[in-house]
């Protein structure tokens, strides 16, 4: 998806000086640096889109990928070597977005772009900001929750989970916000909350065990942040013998969550397909290579932005949203105990 943007400024340029420029951008080295492996949506889906895109924009570009693995110390490292190796631009998804404000002052000052993606970086304004609008996920995937339960006679009064994500992610903070606004005036409360360290599944899992022990029956429903923690809780419900398993919530669209709402385990998710806002990260970075100015959707932060919005997906949805526009495939989710289940929703 490409962004528009506002003219060089400056009507007379050299033609020298105009053909220097275009090789700089030819020849540039760009980063792309995420934050961690607990989702493997970065390997799969985020840089894949973004290099293809890359390559469609700027076929000489040198793109350089790493991952810090949820270490903010090795995200700092790998931030030091690309600006050595001669990044222009770094495309910066912290694993700390209040440690990264550091690192987007340390580029700013040697004359390199960052473009903060997925989580925001609050304290230190980057360049441009794209991603998809988190506190609206949130707050959809709550609704979406608050519907269904509605609609399946739950008395108001009942108590739901909140299972959030990192606490050092502030787009997991947006979520969160966003969820909060959907509970608010629900008629449901919240039975206990929970911020999930590095948004790992296993601390998800563990937490959730602790609170079906403490509440039993009174677990009408979990709000989670993402598809890794709603697996976690709905694996704390099975190893329970909870039957069934409450409507669990999520995000990402995983082929796990996907199988997951496909068996009637995971109530919804969200799909926003990464190559989105990898492909728009893309079309940013090199317009701030030529110098351009990418034009601005939004503020959000104090940072000139762009964001997406997804779709909430659920049983009813899943076979138009995700495999009839091509997202995943039936061969890709409907495999071993799953395809029944997709045969009785029609997907083939």
């Amino acid at each position: 998806m490409k962004l528009k943007a506002t003219m060089l400024a400056g009507a007379a340029v050299l033609a020298g000086g105009f053909a220097a420029g275009a090789f700089a951008q030819d020849a540039a080295t760009v980063a792309f640096l995420m934050p961690d492996q607990a989702s493997t949506r970065y390997e799969e889906h985020d840089f894949p889109g973004f290099k293809a895109e890359m390559e469609k924009l700027c076929k000489d570009c040198k793109v350089i990928y790493q991952n810090a693995n949820a270490d903010v110390n090795l995200q700092q490292q790998q931030f030091n070597s690309v600006i050595a190796q001669g990044a222009k631009v770094i495309v910066l998804d912290p694993v700390d977005s209040a440690a990264a404000g550091g690192l987007v002052t340390l580029a700013q000052s040697q004359g390199v772009k960052v473009i903060a993606y997925d989580r925001p970086i609050p304290d230190t304004p980057a360049d441009f900001y794209v991603s998809f609008d988190n506190e609206g996920i949130g707050k959809a995937i709550t609704d979406s929750l608050v519907a269904h339960l509605k609609a399946s006679g739950v008395a108001e009064g009942s108590g739901v989970l909140e299972i959030n994500g990192s606490p050092t992610d502030a787009a997991a903070g947006l979520i969160r916000d966003g969820i909060h606004k959907g509970l608010e005036g629900s008629g449901f409360k919240t039975l206990a909350e929970f911020d999930t360290p590095e948004w790992a599944p296993p601390k998800a899992q563990e937490w959730a065990a602790g609170q079906i022990t403490r509440f039993g029956a009174d677990i009408k429903g979990v709000v989670a942040a993402n598809d890794g923690t709603a697996g976690g809780a709905i694996a704390a419900f099975k190893a329970a013998g909870v039957n069934p398993v409450p409507p669990v919530t999520g995000n990402d669209a995983t082929i796990a969550a996907l199988q997951l709402i496909i068996s009637g385990d995971q109530y919804n998710t969200i799909s926003k397909p990464s190559e989105i806002v990898a492909a728009a990260a893309a079309n940013i970075t090199v317009q701030f290579l030529k110098g351009e100015t990418p034009e601005a959707k939004t503020t959000l932060y104090n940072t000139p932005s762009e964001l997406f919005v997804p779709a909430v997906i659920t049983s009813e949805n899943i076979k138009a949203e995700i495999f009839d526009k091509g997202i995943q495939t039936a061969a890709q989710v409907c495999t071993g105990e799953y395809a029944d289940g997709c045969k009785k929703l029609g997907i083939q």
